[in-house]
């Protein structure tokens, strides 16, 4: 799956911004758009002019102009040769951050972009591991039972992972690009995977708790983990597929919308509620909690001790 910031690409071609876009492009450059700016102090700046224009991929480098409140500080523009989303900005920016003067600073919207990319690459990892755990503790509190709060969180990364397969063979690759309506960019908008990921297994966890809620519920009344898994899920089923059927029906709408990333949100996040539904938390799940059977629910002394005592049983 690879990611990326959004390119012009994701607006229609009819609107004015798009068109004002490539009419900037067809006068001044493919990189014109996107200048990089480059801050620093006066006695550097005949210094940062000449090797920005030394960097392979800058067309040119503009008069340095001085800061308005009277700072040592003057201010240049770089302008790329290719466009603001290409790849290369990246060894672009890289090359002028690292052969530039210590004092030179380089920012600008392809900057802000590519390094707002590398934030969410470094903290994907930190995100995933903050809610995998957080849902965890989450089930293991209502559930009082280590197994079952286990299952029920790596189950939910089922419908997590097919939701970014999907993604990638409509997003990234192209797959029925043509009906859906939009030019396909090669790869998913970079916010996409935080965001997709948090949103769909929020949602999972949602049908989770209801299913297994149920299921303890007539484990703690009969004590037969058949019996509980047969009723949790004819209890809870209904207002599972119910709940589900609104969401995916939400979602499916935004993928005629225009623009590009509300139609990935729309399409991704309906095809992770619909595939969580109907085969993770209607099939799979209760499949588990069939062949754990006793062990689904049992917890070892110490734990329960540990944890509040919390019940769903009526009688």
């Amino acid at each position: 799956l690879k990611v990326a910031m959004p390119s012009i690409a994701v607006v229609p071609e009819d609107a004015p911004v798009r068109q004002g876009y490539e009419l900037v492009q067809q006068q001044f450059g493919d990189g014109a758009p996107g200048m990089l700016q480059i801050v620093t102090s006066a006695d550097d700046a005949a210094d940062t002019s000449r090797i920005a224009m030394s960097v392979d991929g800058v067309a040119m480098v503009t008069p340095a102009k001085q800061a308005a409140d009277g700072s040592d500080l003057v201010m240049l523009q770089a302008v790329p040769t290719v466009d603001p989303s290409d790849p290369a900005m990246e060894t672009i920016l890289a090359d002028l951050r690292s052969q530039l003067p210590e004092s030179a600073l380089v920012g600008g919207a392809p900057a802000e972009n590519l390094d707002l990319q590398q934030a969410l690459d470094d903290y994907l990892p930190i995100v995933v591991v903050v809610i995998l755990t957080l849902g965890f503790l989450l089930l293991l509190i209502a559930l009082q039972a280590p197994l079952i709060a286990l299952i029920g969180t790596l189950v939910s990364l089922l419908s997590t992972g097919a939701a970014f397969g999907i993604a990638k063979l409509i997003f990234q690759d192209g797959h029925g690009a043509g009906l859906l309506g939009f030019d396909p960019q090669g790869f998913l908008n970079g916010w996409g995977p935080v965001f997709f990921f948090a949103m769909i297994f929020a949602i999972a966890m949602d049908y989770t708790v209801f299913l297994l809620s149920s299921a303890k519920e007539h484990y703690e009344r009969t004590g037969d983990p058949a019996i509980a898994h047969i009723d949790g899920l004819a209890h809870s089923g209904r207002v599972i597929a119910a709940a589900a059927a609104v969401m995916v029906a939400v979602f499916f709408t935004f993928a005629l919308a225009d623009p590009l990333p509300p139609k990935e949100m729309g399409i991704i996040l309906g095809v992770a509620v619909l595939l969580d539904a109907v085969l993770v938390r209607l099939v799979l799940l209760p499949v588990l909690l069939r062949l754990t059977g006793r062990a689904a629910w049992w917890a070892p002394a110490w734990l329960r001790r540990v944890l509040p005592n919390i019940s769903f049983s009526h009688g």
